[in-house]
């Protein structure tokens, strides 16, 4: 059974931001990025609970793309079979960055 998937409205925002940098750096790579987080989120319809829990209060994980390093952060409703995507953020930002979203 597949899993509904949600977004916050900042996610969209995210996503630009950062295709619009790697497009900026050579032609075409934005568009792989934003390829890579489309099937990150396909993947996360099929089953969200393969990663791991970052905070077990809040039932929250992230997972990453193939090519880059950028985190998908998202919670986990399991009674209602629904995954908030909160945050698109390259990996080396600090974690009160997707925190302020939850």
């Amino acid at each position: 059974m597949s899993w509904r998937v949600e977004f916050r409205p900042e996610v969209e925002q995210d996503v630009a931001e950062a295709a619009a940098w790697y497009e900026a750096g050579q032609a075409g790579l934005g568009a792989e990025f934003v390829e890579e987080v489309i099937c990150v989120w396909d993947a996360l319809a099929e089953n969200p609970l393969l990663n791991s829990r970052r905070d077990s209060a809040k039932n929250i994980r992230w997972r990453y793309p193939e090519r880059f390093p950028y985190r998908i952060v998202y919670q986990v409703g399991e009674l209602e079979k629904t995954v908030l995507v909160a945050a698109v953020l390259h990996a080396a930002r600090h974690n009160r960055e997707w925190r302020k979203r939850f």
